[in-house]
């Protein structure tokens, strides 16, 4: 079976949320090591990378067959999703890689996922993500 996930988002809006809501925004969507990933404790903040995260979250959710937390909650029958569960990681060659926790991890072992692919890309002004999760490989 192969899941898939897609998400574009505006870069602009990461930063405006970024500056309008500063730590508030961003613990509550990114993990501690891609915070500092991205430049935003120590340097200039890499918006793009930013934004390219959070589409990779998303796409990653809807890769899941999921909702996200605080959207919906009320009519969820399936545990929701906090997107600081997803995280983004750049393995030794280079490449994005997805590393689950809680309830993101669970909904991808309910699902029988053998591998899950992460793809971005960003320009300026947009971040795009696509996630492929593949499960049954023989």
């Amino acid at each position: 079976m192969i899941y898939h996930g897609i998400d574009l988002v505006e870069v602009g809006r990461v930063r405006e949320a970024v500056e309008q809501w500063g730590e508030r925004f961003t613990q509550r969507v990114f993990t501690p090591r891609e915070l500092e990933d991205c430049g935003l404790a120590t340097r200039a903040p890499r918006f793009d990378s930013l934004a390219a995260r959070w589409a990779a979250k998303e796409a990653t959710v809807k890769a899941l067959g999921r909702g996200l937390s605080g959207l919906g909650a009320a009519e969820a029958t399936v545990p929701l999703l906090h997107l600081h569960e997803i995280e983004v990681r750049r393995a030794d060659d280079g490449r994005p890689q997805l590393v689950l926790h809680g309830a993101a991890a669970e909904a991808a072992a309910a699902l029988g996922l053998d591998e899950l692919s992460l793809s971005l890309t960003h320009t300026r002004e947009y971040a795009m993500a696509s996630v492929v999760g593949l499960a049954g490989l023989p």
